[in-house]
């Protein structure tokens, strides 16, 4: 009588990966009085490592509201958002300072730099924020470099053009080598030239640098740029 084999083959077990940002089933929901404006509903999406990505809608669309989800400067009224694979719902106060000061860099519309600091001086205060100690003249010099920012790196910060600032808010994220870097509205305020500029270095930081770049714009320009374009409208994607 033939005997039939206990033996089977193991069950494939697919490798985990995590996205560099993921929203899942994400609500925001902001309540004044007995008013109720729902900004995000039920966002869902995934953002791999060394991507370099656009969120692009109108005003009002949800999209900034998205990024300051994703660097837990807000929190979500359901839903979850997770960096890296680690779910911002779960760090304490403390745990998320640290979380953002390591893995996160943030470049806004304006207002990133210290007027009165130099651009060389800004971006090593960055570096020391995030935890960095010793002599940081390497880093900041290369940093600077990578963006040509070398004949401005001794101009205080407030006399700097807005293309200028800007560049060196991005300098400042390659310096510190963080995994993910959110820029929401970066080129809004700057003329046509001074936005290709700062796009071109947003595309480096991602080649050279090796960071994950989510771009919060309206901007239609930006799409000559990343890698891929996640439209926004009404809280969801489009």
């Amino acid at each position: 009588m033939e005997v039939a084999s206990l033996y089977r083959e193991p069950e494939r077990q697919e490798e985990l990966s995590f996205g560099a940002l993921e929203l899942h089933d994400v609500f925001r929901i902001y309540r004044s009085g007995s008013a109720e404006t729902v900004a995000l509903r039920g966002l869902d999406l995934r953002i791999d490592p060394g991507e370099l990505v656009a969120l692009f809608g109108p005003s009002g669309s949800g999209k900034s509201t998205a990024l300051h989800l994703a660097a837990g400067l807000d929190e979500p009224s359901a839903g979850d958002v997770r960096v890296l694979g680690t779910s911002l719902a779960r760090l304490g106060e403390a745990a998320l300072a640290e979380h953002r000061a390591k893995t996160i860099a943030i470049v806004f519309q304006s207002g990133n730099l210290w007027p009165e600091l130099s651009a060389r001086e800004n971006v090593a205060l960055g570096l020391r924020l995030a935890g960095r100690a010793g002599d940081l003249r390497r880093p900041v010099e290369a940093a600077l470099d990578a963006f040509d920012l070398q004949q401005r790196e001794s101009q205080r910060a407030g006399s700097l053009s807005g293309g200028e600032q800007q560049r060196v808010a991005i300098a400042a994220a390659a310096a510190r080598e963080a995994p993910l870097v959110l820029a929401d509205e970066p080129t809004a305020e700057l003329d046509a030239r001074s936005e290709q500029q700062v796009l071109k270095a947003l595309r480096r930081l991602r080649e050279e640098f090796g960071s994950t770049v989510v771009v919060v714009t309206h901007s239609p320009r930006v799409a000559d740029v990343v890698d891929r374009v996640i439209e926004i409208r009404d809280g969801a994607v489009a």
